[in-house]
């Protein structure tokens, strides 16, 4: 179920030639119907990017309050579980490093970022609260810094937008001084912990992360390198409100699903410059 707002349908026209998938065009912040059984609901729904969320910031807000609300009562009323989809957002500009779950976090509510930041907190809020109250049973799912194929050329993130530009001999843009560090984790390894939460009988909140932190501008460096470019890094004024550290203690998620990150993030970016390469050779985008 998507409104496609910030998807794509050749992201997954692959999956349209199964018997049992279907596909529903609509927007969970108005009301949801799915007949018949439903076991399992995956609440991933929002537009996950800055650009995106700058753009359509009422959306935003509306999807993980009203989007939210309505998953919940689905839930609810056909007994199934449900995992939403919170976000390392939540800690906002942290004061601490790395990142645990029981850390409340430093956001700015009426910063430009706040239209998501605290979307994704009250989702949490929200999710927990019918969880204790109704007894539903809920997972929480932390995402970091995700990256691999298919994603957007304007997606606005820093591995996109790098990739793309190096791979156009272009200047990458680097904001602020590039000392601001992120920990990516390649999608195929973000997608094994997210089975394994859904499955598991934990209820709070779960960091699915790599902690291999790194900075931006060593990124930047080793992704001209990576596709033999011979573009330039330049710098520009840092947003509003960009955190300066992302590092996920992912200790609850060895512990209690037995789960971290495999695939190396050298591997990662290959598969994932292939992808874009692919793209552009296609003139696919």
């Amino acid at each position: 179920m998507d409104n496609l707002v910030t998807g794509d349908l050749k992201n997954i026209e692959h999956l349209f030639q199964l018997s049992n998938f279907e596909f529903y065009h609509h927007d969970v912040s108005k009301f949801v119907h799915v007949p018949g059984e439903l076991h399992y609901i995956l609440h991933f729904a929002s537009p996950a990017s800055p650009i995106d969320y700058l753009k359509i910031p009422i959306q935003t807000l509306k999807v993980g309050s009203l989007g939210t609300h309505n998953l919940l009562g689905l839930a609810k009323s056909k007994q199934a579980r449900i995992l939403v989809a919170s976000t390392s957002e939540v800690y906002g500009d942290p004061l601490v490093s790395p990142q645990n779950e029981e850390y409340w976090g430093n956001v700015n509510p009426v910063g430009p970022r706040g239209v998501y930041d605290e979307a994704k907190r009250f989702q949490e809020a929200m999710t927990m609260a019918y969880h204790n109250f109704h007894g539903l049973e809920t997972r929480i799912a932390r995402i970091f810094n995700t990256f691999g194929p298919r994603m957007r050329l304007e997606d606005g993130r820093a591995l996109p937008t790098f990739i793309a530009q190096a791979l156009q001999q272009k200047d990458l843009t680097v904001f602020g001084d590039g000392r601001q560090t992120r920990s990516f984790i390649y999608v195929t390894d973000q997608v094994e912990g997210i089975f394994r939460l859904l499955f598991s009988d934990y209820c709070l909140p779960v960091n699915i992360g790599n902690p291999d932190e790194m900075s931006l501008l060593e990124m930047a460096k080793e992704i001209i390198e990576l596709t033999g470019s011979s573009s330039k890094i330049v710098f520009e004024p840092l947003p509003i409100d960009d955190p300066k550290q992302r590092r996920p203690d992912i200790s609850k998620a060895k512990k209690i699903l037995d789960w971290e990150p495999t695939v190396s993030r050298q591997d990662g970016l290959n598969k994932t410059i292939a992808y874009y390469q692919e793209l552009f050779e296609s003139k696919n985008y």
